[in-house]
């Protein structure tokens, strides 16, 4: 069985936007909430393996902007993910499942060709 899951945090406007594009296209998908319904370790190191750890990094929201100037000047492949688990609104929203293909961020033009619409 395929399954299509979006990750993102609910009140993000690009995955608002994600979102009611898939719902005005009749897209069947899950939506899972990176801040309530948790993340896992493999989950982001397979984001990560499929579009490189600074695709995943959201370096220009708040949460970021907030971290101190240590943290963000020792971030590496080695590191990320312990704290993308830490923080996961530094994760670039939304992430899209389809069957195994991930794709970060949100461009209409990219999901039309994902879902052949």
């Amino acid at each position: 069985m395929t399954e299509t899951i979006l990750y993102g945090i609910k009140n993000c406007d690009t995955v608002k936007k994600a979102r009611h594009w898939l719902d005005e296209r009749q897209v069947s998908y899950r939506f899972h909430d990176v801040r309530t319904d948790g993340l896992d370790p493999q989950m982001i190191k397979r984001w990560i393996a499929a579009a490189g750890w600074g695709k995943v990094l959201n370096k220009v929201g708040t949460t970021w902007r907030k971290l101190d100037q240590t943290v963000k000047d020792h971030v590496s492949a080695d590191n990320v993910v312990d704290l993308l688990m830490e923080y996961p609104a530094i994760i670039k929203r939304p992430v899209l499942d389809q069957n195994g293909t991930i794709t970060v961020g949100f461009r209409p033009d990219q999901y039309a060709l994902l879902f052949n619409l």
